[in-house]
């Protein structure tokens, strides 16, 4: 479970439903009973309103540990940028005595598991992601699929937990967020613009 400082705890609901949104991937952990490690699962979901929707092929070992625990977790993670050293001065502060560190968003989402195994079931959750990924192709209803659409379970995920954190620096003044924001968009790999917009966006609890 992610360590949150109050200064990077999500500001609201909002910033973290925000960033699931923009985000759609994550891990799906699932503990089971008495196993040494959790079946851990990259997979693409979607979340309406408080309900996480998730289909997997059926042959998929998450699906054991589900039947033995239905507690589970999903983790998203993305917007990271490497923080140099030197970066984290201003003024005539010395840029040797800076202090390297990464800024990411994470939410770690909680919640019981519903396993839906009937076609009918199935292909309402693929109904809902297909709405969610690609509102504006005109596709096959998922009920076509026959054999295909058995060969896939889906669940649903109640959620009753989140832990959301936004590593942008909250610890530090205006200052000294606002150099690390010109430095991402002078960089500007990997996702250093996401992770720039993030610092901006807040700025407006930072300490002058």
């Amino acid at each position: 479970m992610v360590f949150i400082h109050g200064w990077d705890s999500a500001a609201d609901e909002a910033e973290w439903r925000s960033f699931l949104d923009t985000h759609p991937f994550g891990e799906l952990v699932a503990a089971g009973a008495g196993r040494a490690v959790p079946v851990v699962v990259p997979t693409q979901f979607a979340v309406e309103g408080d309900t996480i929707l998730v289909h997997l092929l059926r042959q998929n070992p998450v699906w054991t540990a589900i039947g033995e625990n239905p507690l589970v977790m999903l983790c998203v993670s993305g917007d990271w940028a490497f923080i140099p050293s030197n970066w984290k001065v201003t003024g005539d502060e010395d840029p040797l005595e800076g202090i390297p560190t990464t800024y990411y968003a994470s939410v770690q989402l909680t919640g019981t598991a519903r396993v839906i195994d009937d076609p009918d079931g199935v292909a309402e959750v693929l109904r809902v992601q297909l709405r969610r990924f690609q509102p504006e192709v005109d596709v096959a209803d998922p009920s076509s699929h026959g054999a295909r659409l058995r060969a896939i379970t889906a669940l649903t995920i109640e959620i009753t937990d989140v832990r959301a954190k936004f590593k942008y620096g909250g610890n530090v003044d205006i200052a000294h967020r606002t150099a690390v924001a010109g430095h991402l968009e002078a960089r500007r790999a990997g996702s250093d613009l996401a992770a720039a917009r993030h610092v901006r966006r807040r700025l407006g609890g930072a300490p002058a």
